[in-house]
């Protein structure tokens, strides 16, 4: 199986895994194919020495010869405080585990995600697995004008600085990063915004059958510091629509899984999006206050990640929590 990863300036690396679940991160050593984005979007690796423009969405396809290999991600958000702190626990459950990729859920350095702070306390911790990342921002990312300092320190990964927002592939899913910023004032969220006019035209282009989507301000949210981020409404209705299976917020300081509902928060068996807000990456804790509809997992006193094994048609999850603590929530489901 090949495993290509999104890196500098989205050049392709290749290498080969022993294990379709746990083939590991990319070695500094790997050689890099040549590739460029076509016309819609999507990297072509057998394009010859082409240049990329890191104004298009990016699409990375990680199997090859239609064979579909099980994908292992972690995911947080609300990670590196500006001193060294937890950010280093809930690094080191990713670190040399062999995860295939990272997802950043937003408000991945504090106070204002300076490209300094990146360097002093994201670097040397989260920063380990950086060439496997692949980030979106969240509000304090803004709290640096037009967010310099983060899509300096991730370059393209990042997708276009004046988007923040792209997608690609892993094994059977189509994944997609949302840039909803400072409460999307910065990059626009509503059903006429250039934001959602892409997604939609991505998701009718994704030629896979699972989707998971991912972001900072979570929809439907049972903490007390922030609660429902009406804003994502546009973004809901168009993953709803196009059969997505996953979403996967930070924002509030807690983990909480929600069942799978539609847009309204409507209890939805069999189109229903699962979402999940992991804010625990290493910033203080929020309380939780009135529990929404269809939520059915809360904790708001442990670090750690979620784990998410992504395999052809359905996928298992589990939280996993930094060394001494014991809470963790696991369970499994299908693709539309």
């Amino acid at each position: 199986m090949k495993v290509y990863q999104l890196v500098g300036a989205l050049t392709l690396l290749n290498c080969t895994s022993t294990s379709g679940v746990d083939s590991g991160v990319l070695p500094d050593s790997a050689v890099p194919d040549s590739g460029a984005i076509d016309a819609n979007g999507v990297i072509d690796s057998g394009a010859a020495d082409a240049s990329i423009d890191a104004a298009d969405a990016a699409v990375v396809d990680a199997s090859e010869g239609g064979v579909q290999a099980s994908v292992v991600i972690a995911a947080a958000g609300d990670i590196s405080d500006d001193v060294l702190a937890n950010q280093q626990k809930t690094s080191d459950l990713i670190f040399g585990k062999g995860y295939d990729a990272v997802l950043l859920l937003g408000d991945n350095q504090y106070e204002a995600g300076s490209l300094a702070d990146y360097k002093k306390y994201y670097e040397p911790t989260w920063g380990r697995f950086k060439s496997i990342t692949y980030p979106a921002p969240g509000n304090h990312e803004y709290g640096t004008s037009n967010a310099t300092g983060y899509y300096s320190y991730f370059g393209t990964q990042a997708g276009a600085a004046t988007k923040g927002y792209y997608s690609f592939d892993l094994g059977s899913w189509h994944v997609v990063a949302i840039n909803t910023n400072d409460g999307c004032s910065a990059v626009g969220c509503s059903a006429s915004s250039a934001q959602v006019t892409w997604l939609k035209d991505d998701l009718q282009k994704n030629a896979k059958k699972c989707t998971l989507a991912f972001w900072h301000h979570p929809r439907f949210n049972s903490g007390a510091s922030h609660g429902n981020f009406t804003g994502a409404q546009a973004l809901w209705d168009t993953l709803y629509a196009a059969g997505a299976d996953v979403v996967l917020n930070g924002h509030e300081h807690v983990y909480e899984r929600f069942d799978p509902q539609d847009p309204s928060g409507v209890a939805d068996s069999q189109k229903g999006i699962r979402q999940f807000t992991v804010g625990t990456g290493g910033r203080a804790f929020y309380a939780f206050g009135t529990t929404k509809a269809n939520s059915v997992v809360r904790r708001s006193d442990t670090y750690g990640i979620l784990k998410m094994t992504l395999k052809a048609d359905s996928y298992d999850w589990a939280f996993v929590p930094i060394a001494g603590s014991t809470f963790t929530d696991t369970g499994s489901g299908t693709c539309h």
